[in-house]
């Protein structure tokens, strides 16, 4: 099966890619490895989920925002690529949590990510990671991922 085909397994399809919010682009290909910027929780009608994990946002709340989180990853790496199948593996993920000081479940949380891309590329989807809080994201949002992939040329 394609990615494409587990993502349609899945239920999903791919969003329009989201644009940049500052002074940035979404990737920068070096080689065969593409650095994709951190992209949040952005839903298909442009609405970001936000809040702080900890306080008003739940932890399974907080692994839905990262998997829709993955799944804007999985668009800019689209757009970036021309073909998911083209991606020979995740290398290694940063997922950034806008969480309280006291909460301490971050990898649970960015498992919503991790967990989606094992999905979509089975085992080219098993990745390095760190999963990190942080006291405040961008226009509030509840996480924020970065990933590095190795693509074919």
């Amino acid at each position: 099966m394609t990615p494409y085909d587990r993502l349609a397994v899945l239920g999903l399809t791919l969003p329009p890619p989201p644009s940049p919010i500052a002074t940035y682009i979404p990737f920068v290909r070096e080689g065969d490895i593409l650095y994709l910027s951190g992209q949040g929780p952005k839903q298909a009608d442009g609405t970001l989920r936000t809040g702080k994990v900890g306080a008003e946002i739940g932890i399974e709340q907080a692994y839905d925002d990262a998997r829709l989180t993955g799944l804007n990853l999985l668009s800019i790496l689209h757009a970036a690529t021309g073909d998911l199948s083209r991606v020979r593996r995740v290398i290694k993920l940063l997922g950034m949590v806008n969480a309280t000081p006291d909460f301490s479940a971050h990898p649970k949380v960015i498992n919503g990510c991790s967990d989606l891309l094992l999905e979509v590329f089975g085992e080219r989807g098993r990745h390095a990671r760190s999963a990190v809080g942080f006291g405040s994201l961008p226009d509030n949002i509840t996480v924020e991922i970065e990933a590095i992939v190795a693509i074919e040329a």
